[in-house]
């Protein structure tokens, strides 16, 4: 049996690894229903664009190769949790999967909150919202900063949770949430729409308009959303991107441009106070302000 050093150092025992055929599939099936059956709906949809997809892509490639030494660094850190817990998970009862899902599940819900609230987690989440398009391989745009999603982690070593399922069941999460990225699926079955994160509820979250900012966190279960009172229903058409939109395909741009606009309002700030709110107050946060804007101007300043 592999140890889980070995689970999670080789990428071909990662779940993604095994999706990313099926990734591909579904892009080629959404170009399909884009050319052929797109003209017979009410709602016309944005499609893909090639300099997008383009960007998309890079991301993830980038994505895979930060992300699996960001793992290995974490790895050392899960595993000292876990050497110090008071009781250690069997990964052969069937309950510890289910805990380990759920509050993997619930872990994402808290992360995924915090980086649209707090700037210095929204300049590394920012660029997956920066695409003003809405289509698989926009679920492709993935951070190349993983740092803060690991730290939220760190609870479940302390619970006993062993290091390499929470990198098993994150995957298997990131995984379900590939196929909500889509135009082309309607609102579903109203019981699975209550429960599940649907295309319909991720719509909400990558839209741009007032009444959706912020909204509809969930990775797997939407029941987060409606019991901590961020769920928005979908209702009018989204416009997908970030409120001010950025001009750029470039994806180091894409994913650092944020962070030097941070360093820059940090640099030019005139207390530690205001150095502070540039880092850890919401996205557009400015001194003196009585309200706190609810998104970041990303990488156009």
């Amino acid at each position: 049996m592999d140890t889980p050093w070995e689970i999670i150092s080789n990428p071909f025992h990662d779940p993604v690894t095994f999706a990313l055929p099926f990734f591909a599939l579904f892009i080629v099936l959404e170009l399909f229903s884009l050319k052929y059956l797109d003209d017979h709906d009410d709602q016309p949809r944005m499609g893909y664009s090639k300099p997008d997809t383009a960007s998309n892509l890079a991301s993830a490639v980038g994505s895979v190769v930060i992300n699996l030494g960001a793992r290995f660094a974490a790895l050392f850190l899960y595993f000292a949790l876990w050497s110090v817990a008071p009781w250690q998970m069997d990964a052969s009862n069937p309950w510890t999967w289910v805990f380990t899902l759920l509050a993997v599940d619930l872990l994402w819900y808290a992360y995924h909150r915090a980086s649209h609230r707090i700037r210095i987690l929204w300049a590394a989440h920012q660029a997956h919202h920066s695409s003003v398009y809405f289509n698989y391989s926009v679920a492709l745009r993935q951070k190349w900063n993983p740092w803060g999603e690991l730290l939220f982690w760190t609870p479940l070593p302390l619970l006993g949770v062993p290091p390499w399922m929470i990198f098993f069941a994150f995957s298997l999460n990131l995984i379900y949430q590939f196929w909500v990225h889509t135009e082309t699926i309607p609102k579903l079955w109203a019981p699975f729409e209550f429960v599940f994160n649907t295309p319909s509820h991720h719509r909400v979250h990558h839209a741009s308009q007032k009444q959706y900012l912020d909204r509809n966190y969930a990775g797997i279960l939407i029941i987060w959303d409606r019991i901590f009172g961020s769920y928005a229903e979908e209702e009018d058409a989204p416009v997908y991107g970030l409120t001010v939109p950025v001009t750029t395909h470039n994806p180091f741009r894409l994913q650092y441009g944020e962070f030097l606009a941070a360093v820059r309002d940090v640099r030019g700030a005139r207390s530690w106070r205001d150095r502070a709110g540039y880092l850890f107050a919401p996205p557009g946060w400015k001194p003196g302000e009585p309200t706190l804007p609810p998104e970041s101007e990303a990488v156009t300043r």
